[in-house]
C-alpha cells in the first residue's frame, strides 16, 4: 500500500509498460530485459496462451471421429496445456510485480541522492547477498513443471469424468464432486473403499509399530553388556536391509506358496497343504504381510535406535537404579521418551511409507480379486486399489479421488502427530 501511495510517475510508467521506469532511471539493460519479457509474454498469450486457458475451461468442444476423419479435441491434452499456460501466467504476474518493486527501489535510491543500481551491480548482488535467489531459481522452475503441474493435474482430474468409457477421443467434462460421491457414498466403489480404508489404517498403525518396536528391541538387546559377538549378530538384520525389497518379497511368496518349502515340510509331517496366500486366506495373508514387512523394516529402526542409545546419558540410568527403578520403569520413563523424541519425524515418515506401501501385497499375493470387492483383493491397500483402477481399468477420475484422499489423510495425520509430539513441544528439554 505504501508503494501505491508514494510511487512517482516513473514507477507508474513501469506499471503500464514493464521496464519503462528502469529506462527512465537510466537502467537501460534491466529495462529492456523487462520490456522484452513482457513482449514475449504478450505474444505467447495472443498466439497460444489464451487458447490454452480457454481449452482448460471447456476441455474441448469438438469430439473426434476416426470414421469421418475428424481429429477432434483431446481433453486431457487441453487440461495439461491449460495448466501450463496458467503457471506461465502466474510467473508473468510475479515478474510484473518484480518490475514494479525494482522501479520503486530505484525511486527510493534516487530520492536519497544515490544512483540507481545498474545491471552490473544487480549481477554482483545476485552472486552475493541474493545468491539464494539465483541458486533456487532453476529448482523452483523445475518443481513447478515436474512436481506442481502433475499434482495439480491429478487433483483436477478428480473433478472430471475422465476414465472408463470417457477417454479421448471422447470429450471429458467437468463434473464437480461427482467422483467423490461415487467413492464415498454411492455406486459400486463406496463399499470397497470403506473396507480397504479401514484395513489400510489398521495396516499402517500395526506395520509402523511392529517395525519400530522390533528395531528398538533389537537395539536394546545388542546394547546389553552380557551379549557377546554383537557385530556378528547385527549383521543378520542388516543383510535383510541390504537385499532389494522386491527380491525378499518374491522369496517369501515362494516360501509360503502351496508348493513351497513350508507346505512341503507340513505335508512331510502328515499335515495338509495350507493356502497361506490363497484367495480366502484373508487374515492369514494379512498376518504374513505384516511379519514380512516387519522383517524388512526392523533393520532401519535398529540402526537408528542403536545410534540414539549410544548417546544417552548413562548417569541418568544409574541414578534411576539407585532410586529403585527397575528395567521396565527405566525403559518407559527414560529410554522410550528419549528415543521417541529423536525419532518422531522418522516414525511419521514410516507411517506414511507404510500407508502407501504398494509393493508388500503386490509382490506377495499378485492380482487376486476378492468377493465383495470391486477390482480389489482383501489385502489391497488404497495405493494398490488406485493402481488397479487407474492403470489396469482406466478409472482415472476415481483414482485421482483416491490419491487426493491418501494425500489428505497422510498429511493431516502426520502434521497433527508431529505438532502434538515432544519433538515439537519440548525441544529444549532434550538439548
Amino acid at each position: 500500500m505504501s508503494l501505491l501511495k508514494n510511487c512517482n510517475a516513473y514507477v507508474i510508467a513501469s506499471m503500464l509498460l514493464m521496464g519503462a521506469g528502469q529506462i527512465l532511471y537510466g537502467q537501460w539493460v534491466k529495462g529492456l530485459l523487462y520490456l522484452a519479457l513482457q513482449v514475449t509474454g504478450i505474444i505467447f498469450f495472443i498466439n497460444y496462451g489464451a487458447a490454452m486457458i480457454a481449452g482448460f475451461i471447456t476441455l474441448g468442444t469438438v469430439e473426434g471421429n476416426a470414421w469421418y476423419g475428424i481429429d477432434g479435441d483431446n481433453s486431457v491434452t487441453m487440461l495439461i496445456t491449460g495448466l501450463f499456460a496458467i503457471i506461465i501466467l502466474i510467473m508473468y504476474f510475479v515478474l510484473y510485480v518484480s518490475n514494479i518493486k525494482s522501479a520503486y527501489e530505484s525511486q527510493k535510491l534516487a530520492a536519497s541522492g544515490k544512483k540507481p543500481q545498474g545491471i552490473i551491480e544487480d549481477i554482483k548482488e545476485l552472486a552475493d547477498k541474493k545468491l539464494y535467489k539465483t541458486v533456487l531459481l532453476v529448482p523452483i522452475i523445475g518443481v513447478c513443471i515436474f512436481s506442481v503441474l502433475p499434482i495439480v493435474f491429478m487433483i483436477l482430474v478428480a473433478f472430471t469424468n475422465f476414465g472408463g468409457d470417457t477417454v479421448p477421443p471422447a470429450l471429458v467434462d467437468w463434473t464437480g464432486f461427482e467422483s467423490f460421491k461415487r467413492v464415498l457414498t454411492l455406486g459400486t466403489f463406496a463399499p470397497t473403499f470403506i473396507k480397504i480404508f479401514g484395513w489400510n489404517i489398521l495396516w499402517a498403525v500395526l506395520a509402523t509399530a511392529f517395525g519400530y518396536l522390533g528395531g528398538l528391541g533389537l537395539a536394546l538387546l545388542f546394547n546389553k553388556k552380557c551379549v557377546k559377538g554383537k557385530v556378528f549378530w547385527r549383521a543378520f538384520p542388516i543383510l535383510a536391509y541390504a537385499v532389494p525389497g522386491f527380491i525378499s518379497l518374491i522369496g517369501f511368496r515362494f516360501m509360503f506358496a502351496a508348493g513351497g518349502p513350508i507346505n512341503q515340510m507340513i505335508v512331510n509331517n502328515g499335515g495338509d497343504v495350507i493356502l497361506f496366500l490363497g484367495l480366502n486366506s484373508t487374515w492369514l495373508s494379512r498376518g504374513i504381510g505384516l511379519l514380512v514387512n516387519t522383517w524388512l523394516t526392523v533393520p532401519t529402526s535398529m540402526l537408528l535406535a542403536t545410534g540414539i542409545l549410544a548417546n544417552m546419558n548413562k548417569d541418568t540410568f544409574e541414578a534411576a537404579e539407585i532410586d529403585g527403578a527397575g528395567p521396565v520403569r527405566q525403559f518407559v520413563s527414560l529410554t522410550l521418551p528419549f528415543v521417541l523424541f529423536a525419532t518422531t519425524p522418522v516414525l511419521i515418515t514410516n507411517f506414511m511409507l507404510n500407508f502407501n506401501n504398494f509393493g508388500i501385497f503386490f509382490f506377495l499375493r499378485g492380482g487376486f480379486i476378492s468377493e465383495g470387492y470391486f477390482l480389489a483383493s482383501d489385502t489391497d491397500l488404497l495405493i494398490n486399489w488406485l493402481f488397479r483402477l487407474s492403470i489396469d481399468n482406466n478409472y482415472y477420475s476415481i483414482g485421482a479421488v483416491i490419491s487426493l484422499i491418501i494425500f489428505l489423510i497422510t498429511s493431516i495425520v502426520s502434521l497433527d502427530v508431529y505438532l502434538r509430539s515432544d519433538a515439537y513441544k519440548k525441544e529444549d528439554i532434550y538439548r
